[in-house]
């Protein structure tokens, strides 16, 4: 029969085997410890609370994993090894302490970062391709008082529309053989507008009547041909400099009067230095590197943008018979009107990242296209009437043009073409008809008709996911 037991501290139970849980509430380091053999159960003691500190520290990292190979890829990343997970943390191996912080830290799924704007328009170029359009009307305003007006009016429209029709076709043409090379695209610059000015100033001159007339509608072809070729390349800056000392001429017309010579030889010399800077842009597109059996593009693919040129040169002509200052109001708004088809993308693109249905899309497209034509016609409301011009029908008309250039680029070429010719027919046979009645309300009516078929192409070819993809 066995004795009493010692139950005083440091008697012979120092040398009996106890097993106990560890946890947070022995001390380390006491006596008994350095005698007891602990078996250590993760997710208790002090090794839990380091396993705590790990996942709060890379709690950020964790929240995102949908597995736990995920965690033990992240962990091995940071250079844990095998020893230190089984002596600080507790845990028999990487995948084990994956799980254990994979288990604690809740899953959470950021959004990825937006990305940048691939549409994200240039605001000083808009706005300097906006002032360059209405810019030249300065020559007018310079030697207008030199020319007879019995013949020159119609030679300048004439020729003016046939420039018109002709370099949109050929801006169409030569953006495709950009696509090719800088090379290919400055040798269809050449050739078309060359031979586009010829053209434009054969048939007013043929209209002309008179000599100083025939000069202007010639310089009127070779301008419109030169500046063609510069905004095609990019070269704005370039062509506001050549336009500089006509811009200097007319700002004094106000308080001084410059004269014969000067209402002439400015605006002339303005218009050399247009050719220069177009010779110039020309001869360094030759610098950049031929690309061997290079694909045309069927001339027909540019017939379209050549014919909704004419019709809305047609439209523009019309809407300035009795409001000259109306064709200044629009010809300003091409700046805006090019930004907000930028804009136009950019908000599309970000709908597209917003939306998960085609229904969807096809609702915040509609919203888009509202959003820009009212950003668009809001401010030429106001300058309509500022002007005294009809602001129905400038607003009609601007809606019918910016939509037009929207679905062009886009791609959707024949259908604004058509549209706008058709607006432009019918606005034409009522004014030449003599109808005083109609021809005050024939351009809003055939331009809100244009409007309302251009708006339903736009939802119908545009509201589509695809379209934008």
């Amino acid at each position: 029969m066995s004795g009493p037991m010692a139950l005083e501290p440091g008697g012979a139970e120092q040398d009996t085997l106890a097993l106990r849980l560890a946890d947070g509430r022995a001390r380390a380091g006491s006596p008994a410890d350095q005698h007891t053999l602990a078996l250590v159960r993760p997710g208790y003691g002090a090794r839990s609370d380091a396993v705590d500190r790990l996942a709060a520290e890379l709690a950020d990292r964790i929240a995102p994993a949908v597995h736990p190979y995920e965690v033990a890829a992240l962990l091995e990343s940071e250079g844990l090894t095998g020893e230190v997970i089984r002596e600080r943390y507790g845990h028999r191996d990487l995948f084990s302490l994956a799980t254990a912080l994979y288990e604690r830290i809740p899953r959470t799924f950021p959004d990825p970062p937006r990305p940048a704007d691939p549409w994200r328009p240039d605001h000083v170029r808009c706005a300097l391709r906006g002032a360059l359009f209405a810019l030249p009307g300065l020559a007018y305003a310079l030697a207008g008082r030199l020319l007879d007006q019995q013949g020159v009016v119609r030679a300048l429209v004439v020729a003016g529309l046939l420039s018109w029709a002709w370099n949109q076709a050929l801006g169409h043409r030569a953006y495709l053989r950009l696509a090719t090379g800088r090379r290919e695209a400055g040798r269809t610059l050449l050739k078309g507008a060359t031979a586009g000015a010829l053209v434009a100033a054969a048939a007013g001159v043929s209209l002309a009547g008179s000599g100083p007339a025939a000069l202007a509608v010639t310089a009127q072809s070779g301008y419109l041909a030169a500046a063609g070729v510069l905004l095609v390349l990019g070269r704005e800056r370039l062509l506001l400099a050549a336009l500089a000392p006509m811009i200097a001429g007319a700002a004094t017309l106000p308080w001084w009067e410059p004269g014969t010579v000067l209402r002439a030889g400015l605006p002339l010399l303005s218009f050399l230095g247009t050719l220069a800077a177009a010779g110039w842009a020309l001869r360094a597109t030759r610098t950049a590197p031929p690309v061997p059996d290079a694909a045309r593009p069927q001339l027909l693919r540019s017939l379209p943008y050549g014919l909704f040129g004419l019709a809305a040169g047609a439209l523009v002509f019309l809407a300035g018979r009795d409001h000259p200052w109306a064709v200044i109001v629009l010809t300003v708004s091409m700046g805006p009107a090019e930004w907000l088809l930028y804009r136009y993308r950019g908000l599309s693109v970000a709908a597209l990242r917003a939306t998960a249905t085609p229904a969807g899309f096809r609702w915040r497209s509609a919203a888009v296209l509202a959003g820009c034509l009212l950003v668009y016609l809001g401010p030429l409301l106001p300058a309509a009437l500022l002007v005294d011009a009809d602001p129905v029908a400038l607003l009609l008309l601007a809606a019918a043009l910016w939509t037009s250039l929207l679905l062009q680029a886009f791609g959707v070429a024949w259908p604004p073409a058509a549209l706008c010719l058709a607006a432009a027919a019918g606005t034409g046979a009522v004014a030449l008809a003599g109808l005083p009645p109609g021809s005050a309300t024939a351009l809003p009516l055939c331009c809100g008709a244009a409007v309302l078929c251009l708006t339903v192409c736009v939802l119908r070819l545009l509201g589509r996911p695809a379209a934008h993809a």
